[in-house]
């Protein structure tokens, strides 16, 4: 299905798509690979892998015509483009080196297309997500969230914060996902303030906030999410400022609805957090899309151009980052409906004291 919107982007086009990165080919084709060629025309698409994956490939790949065995761009590129009388291939203008751009062009004696129509349109093909993709983001988002339910009982004062990533990935990978999203953070204390902090060798204390953003990969499509948690107590500062990061999100929900400009839900979460007074420590945007890769369009923030779709899937995420002091974080994913938005996250979030 997804190949056919492809082929119907290319049907009043000259030329044909090729396809090279990973993210791309698994998702017009359904098979994960490390290496292959994806070529389509408004009539036709062949794969082309090597050895190691034909076999596979030839079982599971999806609305291909062909699927044939690479042995080099002599003797399996070039053969494919003649019989299908190419005489252009458009490229993905930003997942291409120039390296292999130099080693295709002098390989295939075609015209290559560099700028960003192809590029363009596979992003508006996979901006808009089937109930089926949202189907596999819920199953990652449910092993991811059994993770958290299963984290609350494992922490304990002293533990290293490099102890619970780990405890957090050991779970998803033993109880169903195929994969990690990411480097799972999970940081406590003074480190809470910085968005990607590292786990490292920090012990847990009395105090201590801890922020866990993760997530599980299942059938290539990711889960995103995160949570911020207290460890004994809290101070009256660290409750003001979870409470706002709260308040920010749930006024972010309130406006998502197609038709609204992305920038727009940016500003509705920023507002709160702004007149709060801490404005100055949200600095990265509200969110991002997710998908068969863990950052995808569009852009929830200042500067996001796109405007919500029904079919888009977002996070949802502000924060409040105080430097050598603490931050707060929480995250939840959005897919947005013909008249609204549904939470594919169903996960506590007020604060939660351990």
């Amino acid at each position: 299905m997804n190949i056919g919107k492809l082929k119907s982007f290319l049907q009043d086009k000259d030329y044909a798509a090729f396809i090279v990165s990973e993210e791309n080919r698994r998702y017009f084709t359904a098979f994960p690979s490390s290496d292959g060629f994806l070529i389509v025309t408004a009539e036709k698409a062949v794969f082309l892998t090597d050895s190691r994956y034909i076999e596979a490939a030839q079982q599971q790949c999806v609305d291909c015509d062909e699927v044939l065995l690479f042995k080099s761009i002599k003797e399996s590129i070039v053969p494919v483009v003649e019989e299908l009388g190419i005489k252009k291939l458009a490229v993905e203008s930003g997942r291409i080196t120039l390296r292999q751009l130099a080693m295709y062009s002098s390989g295939i004696n075609v015209e290559f297309e560099t700028d960003n129509s192809l590029e363009n349109a596979i992003e508006s093909i996979r901006l808009i997500k089937s109930r089926a993709e949202i189907d596999l983001v819920i199953k990652a988002q449910r092993i991811a969230e059994k993770a958290f339910e299963h984290i609350l009982g494992f922490i304990k004062v002293g533990m290293t914060e490099r102890e619970i990533g780990l405890e957090l990935d050991y779970f998803m990978l033993r109880n169903g996902a195929d994969a990690l999203s990411f480097e799972t953070i999970a940081v406590s204390g003074e480190k809470t303030s910085m968005p990607h902090g590292v786990p490292g060798m920090r012990k847990i204390q009395n105090g201590d906030f801890i922020t866990m953003d993760y997530g599980a990969v299942v059938d290539g499509y990711h889960s995103d999410m995160t949570r911020t948690i207290a460890v004994g107590n809290v101070s009256r500062e660290q409750k003001e400022v979870y409470d706002t990061v709260l308040k920010a999100q749930t006024e972010a929900f309130a406006v998502m609805r197609p038709g609204i400009p992305c920038a727009d839900v940016d500003k509705a979460a920023r507002d709160v957090i702004t007149q709060a007074g801490y404005g100055d420590y949200f600095g990265h945007g509200l969110g991002h899309g997710v998908g068969i890769e863990i950052h995808e369009e569009p852009r929830l923030s200042p500067f996001g151009k796109k405007v919500l779709e029904s079919g888009i899937l977002v996070t949802n995420e502000p924060g409040i980052y105080l430097p050598g002091k603490f931050g707060v974080r929480i995250e939840d994913m959005a897919f947005i409906t013909d008249d609204g938005y549904e939470n594919l996250t169903v996960c506590p979030k007020e604060l939660i004291i351990i």
